[in-house]
């Protein structure tokens, strides 16, 4: 099932995806215990896409693609490198990525797929994870590469600027997010191109890691990482521009599309 997140007549509501997007039958009850459809229908005129879940943590992964490692001139992690990203980055569907007032000119794209916590997680086995996935979404981890390896000591500040982290459109819950297509497309031109079965660390890995280092609450987000292609790694290196639409598209979730706009 494809989940929504949607404001209608002022209303924040769940709503099963029809179709592409075309409309929305809402959901009642609780989205992770025992959500139900109701026979209410939304047309997508009517209805504002929203971020898929208003998580307590926005946890990411560093460095988890091989070729992106690579290309990154950096060694595979013996473990997942984590960070995190903080609530204000999160953006909706269509909203606008600000390029920030104090570091505009370096700020880049990454695809990444987002894993959806179902239930309250603490000492996960790998194993069992796959009970404690609501399910995926597709998500952008901006990043303004001069804050996060030249001027700073440490990734939050590039990583965290208002808008850094869009997340949507919806999220499905019947994946295995470990095979999927991942692209991203700057104004039409394909810039990532890869599979997660490239990830060093599986989604699996990644939330039992995770879960052995922070408990995990319903509707919290990991980022798992992002392939090669970002704008940091091409020659010649390309960054976000004012104008510039950025669009991160993943197989069975479909597409998060955001314009650039200077702040």
């Amino acid at each position: 099932m494809k989940i929504a997140r949607i404001k209608v007549a002022g209303e924040i509501r769940y709503a099963e995806v029809i179709g592409e997007g075309e409309s929305f039958r809402l959901l009642a009850g609780d989205l992770f215990d025992e959500r139900r459809v109701t026979d209410k229908e939304v047309a997508a005129a009517d209805a504002r896409l929203l971020a898929p879940v208003e998580p307590r943590q926005l946890v990411a992964i560093g460095l988890n693609y091989s070729k992106h490692a690579r290309e990154s001139g950096m060694a595979a992690p013996k473990a997942p490198v984590l960070f995190v990203k903080t609530l204000n980055a999160i953006a909706n569907p269509g909203e606008p990525i600000l390029l920030p007032r104090m570091a505009p000119e370096e700020v880049d794209y990454e695809a990444e797929l987002a894993i959806v916590i179902g239930k309250q997680a603490k000492h996960v086995a790998e194993a069992d994870a796959d009970n404690y996935i609501l399910g995926y979404t597709c998500a952008n981890d901006v990043s303004a590469r001069d804050c996060q390896l030249r001027e700073d000591v440490q990734w939050a500040r590039g990583k965290c600027f208002d808008t850094f982290a869009p997340l949507g459109p919806w999220i499905e819950t019947e994946l295995d997010g470990d095979n999927l297509k991942i692209r991203t497309l700057l104004n039409g031109k394909v810039m990532q191109n890869s599979n997660t079965s490239d990830l060093i660390f599986s989604c699996r890995k990644i939330l039992s890691y995770v879960s052995e280092c922070m408990t995990l609450y319903p509707g919290s987000v990991i980022m798992t990482g992002t392939p090669e292609g970002v704008g940091m790694g091409r020659d010649p290196q390309v960054f976000l521009r004012d104008g510039d639409t950025v669009t991160i598209e993943i197989e069975g979730i479909g597409q998060l599309t955001n314009p650039v706009r200077s702040e």
